[in-house]
C-alpha cells in the first residue's frame, strides 16, 4: 500500500523542516510549496494538522514559519500518517467465512503488520540521511 498523496506531501514538507532542525531555521509555507511543487491550500492544511497534534510549532508573521516541535529521531513516519490519514479500517463487503476471503484477509493483515513495523521503526531522520545521501554527486567512471 503506497502512501497517499496528502501523507506523501506531508512527509515531503516535514523531510525539508527537518533539515533545518539542527539551525532553529523557521521554514514558510511557501518556500516548501515552492522547493517541491506541493499545492498551497493542500499543504497549509496538512501543516496545520500537524502543529495540532505536536509535530510543529509556528510562528505567525512575516518573519514566521514552521519549524519541528521535537527532533527528528523522535518523529515516526506511522505517527505522521496516523495524524494525517486517521486509523485506517478495511470494511469490505462479502461472504467473509467464505475460504477465499479468509486467505486474503491473513495476507493483508500480514501486509499491514510489516507495513505497520517498518513504518514505526522508520524515523524522519533515517529518512533526512536517505534524502542527503541522494544529494551527494555520484562518481563518474570513464572506460
Amino acid at each position: 500500500m503506497a502512501f497517499s498523496a496528502k501523507t506523501e506531501y506531508g512527509l515531503i514538507a516535514l523531510i525539508d523542516l527537518a533539515d533545518a532542525h539542527g539551525t532553529g531555521e523557521l521554514r514558510q509555507t511557501g518556500d516548501i510549496c515552492r522547493r517541491h511543487g506541493i499545492p498551497v491550500r493542500y499543504l497549509e492544511q496538512m501543516l496545520t494538522a500537524l502543529r495540532k497534534d505536536g509535530f510543529l510549532t509556528s510562528i505567525r508573521g512575516p518573519r514566521g514559519g514552521f519549524q519541528l516541535a521535537r527532533p527528528p529521531g523522535d518523529i515516526t513516519i506511522a505517527a505522521v500518517e496516523i495524524c494525517l490519514e486517521g486509523e485506517s479500517s478495511n470494511e469490505r463487503q462479502g461472504d467473509r467465512d467464505d475460504p477465499e476471503f479468509q486467505v486474503l484477509k491473513a495476507l493483508d493483515q500480514k501486509l499491514e503488520e510489516a507495513r505497520a513495523s517498518l513504518l514505526s521503526s522508520t524515523t524522519l531522520a533515517d529518512l533526512l540521511v536517505e534524502r542527503n545521501k541522494r544529494l551527494q554527486p555520484q562518481p563518474m567512471f570513464y572506460i
